[in-house]
């Protein structure tokens, strides 16, 4: 059974996600929050698989309340979905700088997002490639972007730099592949290395290593 915490300060929203997650056998709604700090609280004590957290709420927001739970170590297997209303919301690029296993909009079909809740728990990124791929463009070139190398960059291969750039800018495994020209196998496998030598609990995460080291162009 996979467990949901629900965060949003709209009251139809949480109704309507609630309603969702729990019409399917195999997840369980363990709470809801209207606010950040109330969703940090609830994490804590029901330590849920899976925390599907909006952005703009009062008082702590979904980014401090996201920091706060990725942070606990005892929140370790906890993963947070960020939901925002416009895939090039200002904040999605920090959500995951603090964390955030990926990001969902709110117009998501539900299929999709139950299909999501289910990939994130069994460990995997929630990027959508294209997605990816213009929110890092955005914060990217911004002109006060300073690259800050990761302490064990050092320890990638050429090509593992390499890859991890294309991580960074949305490509997936295949389309790695394709650009390498190597097998998808491969690529897999380079992620993956990467991701060890990097300390990357996911692919999100890789994602912002690759920003912050300025190994994406802008």
């Amino acid at each position: 059974m996979i467990r949901v915490l629900i965060a949003d300060d709209q009251d139809l929203v949480r109704i309507g996600l609630r309603a969702l997650v729990s019409s399917e056998d195999d997840l369980t709604v363990v709470g809801e929050a209207a606010d950040g700090l109330r969703a940090v609280e609830l994490a804590r004590r029901e330590r849920p698989d899976v925390v599907l957290m909006d952005v703009r709420m009062p008082g702590v927001d979904g980014i401090e309340a996201t920091r706060r739970i990725v942070a606990d170590p005892e929140l370790a297997g906890c993963r947070v979905v960020v939901l925002t209303t416009f895939e090039l919301d200002e904040y999605v690029f920090d959500a995951l700088r603090h964390g955030a296993s990926g990001f969902l909009t709110k117009d998501t079909r539900p299929a999709e997002l139950l299909r999501a809740i289910r990939l994130v728990a069994a460990g995997e990124a929630l990027l959508s490639p294209s997605v990816t791929r213009r929110v890092v463009r955005e914060f990217a070139t911004r002109p006060a972007r300073v690259p800050r190398p990761h302490p064990r960059l050092g320890a990638l291969t050429e090509r593992e730099r390499e890859v991890v750039g294309l991580v960074g800018e949305g490509l997936s495994n295949e389309e790695i592949a394709g650009r390498l020209v190597v097998s998808p196998a491969t690529a897999r496998t380079h992620v993956s290395r990467a991701m060890v030598k990097l300390g990357a609990r996911d692919r999100a995460q890789l994602v912002v290593f690759a920003y912050q080291s300025g190994l994406v162009d802008g």
